[in-house]
């Protein structure tokens, strides 16, 4: 998908859906934010609002059944200082939670690895602004998770990790496996940002650069 400045949430919003639909991918969930906006709000609905230096593009997609949820930034002009410190954080953030997710685990002492990470990433409060994900199929998120989620990671579950901190976040939907989790919502072509969490290496979506 093209998305440019100048563009409405809108419009941005039909590209994306567009973009799905046209891979056989049906979009259930489209959520768009630029500016101003995406500072205030994390489950954002498009809006007439322009995009005029950053947009937040999110959408959980269907395919025979199953959803994967992925959200992508994507910034024009040189990123500000403060929303590369914010947005790298917030990859650590994520990997904390992917390298947690492992088969056996219990899914409330996940959640608390990701809290530790976003402590020792210097936004120990943040988490509290919007929910964290959770196990995902059949619905973009079968629950919420939390602290006191005593389910176990079962080997071969699907999750889908969103923490955000404010004007960013990160998301991807992996497969929960013994020799590591795999993401199945990369976006080839995406700019990365390499992060090691628990001793293990991810490469967590950085922001795209236009």
């Amino acid at each position: 998908m093209n998305v440019e400045q100048g563009m409405r949430e809108h419009e941005a919003a039909a590209e994306l859906a567009a973009a799905h639909y046209r891979r056989g991918v049906q979009p259930i969930v489209v959520l768009v934010a630029a500016d101003e906006r995406l500072k205030k709000y994390r489950h954002p609905i498009a809006t007439d609002n322009e995009i005029e230096r950053v947009v937040m593009l999110v959408v959980c997609g269907r395919r025979h059944g199953l959803i994967v949820s992925a959200t992508r930034i994507v910034h024009f002009g040189a990123v500000p200082e403060d929303l590369r410190q914010r947005h790298n954080a917030v990859a650590a953030v994520d990997a904390a939670f992917i390298a947690a997710t492992r088969p056996g685990a219990r899914i409330g002492e996940v959640f608390k690895a990701g809290l530790e990470a976003y402590a020792v990433q210097g936004y120990e409060d943040e988490w509290k602004l919007h929910h964290q994900g959770g196990p995902t199929g059949y619905a973009p998120r079968d629950y919420r998770a939390t602290t006191e989620t005593d389910d176990t990671v079962q080997p071969d579950q699907a999750f889908a990790w969103n923490p955000s901190i404010t004007g960013t976040k990160s998301e991807d939907t992996i497969i929960a496996a013994a020799e590591g989790s795999e993401i199945i919502s990369a976006s080839p072509g995406f700019p990365t940002v390499t992060v090691t969490a628990a001793g293990l290496t991810f490469e967590r979506p950085d922001i795209l650069v236009r």
